[in-house]
């Protein structure tokens, strides 16, 4: 996937909206990773995908940093880090 390095910002973050897409979205948002939101958590919770990071209560958000190493196939969770995904 090419489109990512184009079309993201280098620091940041993403709503998981984002990151897996919003067809009901105006205008639609088309997805970065096309898999379903079941899939992504249990990648989140196996560390096979990026930790959130909470902002507020109701607000979760993933670094662009780390979704882009996702995409590109170089991302590797961080040594010794508490890595739990707070839905």
């Amino acid at each position: 996937m090419n489109l990512s390095r184009n079309t993201l910002p280098e620091t940041g973050y993403l709503r998981l909206s984002q990151i897996l897409g919003s067809p009901k979205a105006d205008p639609p948002i088309p997805p970065l990773i096309p898999i379903s939101k079941s899939t992504w958590w249990a990648g989140v919770k196996e560390k096979r995908f990026p930790a959130p990071v909470k902002l507020g209560p109701r607000t979760t958000v993933w670094r662009v940093e780390d979704i882009l190493a996702l995409i590109e196939g170089t991302y590797e969770p961080p040594v010794g880090s508490d890595h739990s995904a707070c839905q």
